[in-house]
C-alpha cells in the first residue's frame, strides 16, 4: 500500500532522525507516545488509527519499529542519526556477519573500513541473503563478509538489536573480504 510506505517512511524519518519534524519528543531511549505518532499522522494526512499504526509496524520487512509491552510507545530499533541510548544487549556474534553495499562504495569501504556515517553504528546482517537485499536497495548489491567472531576476540564490542541486526562502531578493512 502507498500509504503504508508513506506511513514507514514518516515513522523513520521522525523516530530516527528529527523528531521536532512531527511535533514529537522522543524520551532517552528514543521511544514516542504512540497517541502523538498519530496526531503527527493526522497532521501529515496519512492514515492515522491505531489499526493504521500497527499494521504498519507488524507489516515492516525488516522490524524498523517496535512498540512497547503496554502498546503506549513506540520506537526506531536503529538507524537513528540522533542521540538515543537503545540499549541492545551486548553480545557475542558468530564466526561471520555480512554487510550489503554497492561497488560505488566498495573502494572506500576497502580502504577505511565501515564506519556508521551519520548513524551511531554500523549495521550488519546475520546472514548473506539479508545483506543482499539491504544492498540491492542503491543497486546491485555487493556482499561483504566481516570477521565478526575475530573481530570480537579483538575486544571489539558487538550488540544485538530486537530485529536480529548487529551493530558495532567501526570495522576495520583487515576483517572485510569481499564474496
Amino acid at each position: 500500500m502507498a500509504d503504508d510506505r508513506q506511513i514507514s517512511k514518516s515513522l523513520s524519518y521522525w523516530l530516527r532522525h528529527n523528531p521536532t519534524a512531527g511535533n514529537l519528543t522522543l524520551d532517552p531511549s528514543g521511544w514516542a507516545e504512540c497517541v502523538a505518532i498519530l496526531d503527527a499522522l493526522f497532521a501529515a494526512k496519512l492514515p492515522h488509527e491505531h489499526s493504521d499504526l500497527l499494521r504498519v509496524v507488524e507489516g515492516s520487512d525488516k522490524n524498523r519499529f517496535e512498540i512497547s509491552a503496554d502498546g503506549s510507545l513506540i520506537r526506531a530499533r536503529q538507524g537513528h542519526s540522533i542521540a538515543v541510548d537503545l540499549d541492545w544487549p551486548r553480545a557475542t556474534p558468530p564466526e561471520f556477519l555480512f554487510h550489503g553495499t554497492v561497488e560505488r562504495f566498495l573502494q572506500a569501504i576497502l580502504s577505511e573500513g565501515l564506519k556508521p556515517m551519520a548513524r551511531h553504528h554500523v549495521h550488519l546482517s546475520p546472514d548473506e541473503n539479508t545483506a543482499k537485499i539491504v544492498g540491492a536497495r542503491r543497486g546491485k548489491p555487493v556482499i561483504l563478509r566481516i570477521a565478526a567472531d575475530a573481530l570480537s576476540q579483538a575486544g571489539k564490542e558487538f550488540r544485538l538489536a530486537g530485529n536480529g541486526v548487529w551493530l558495532t562502531d567501526h570495522v576495520p578493512p583487515s576483517h572485510i573480504e569481499r564474496l
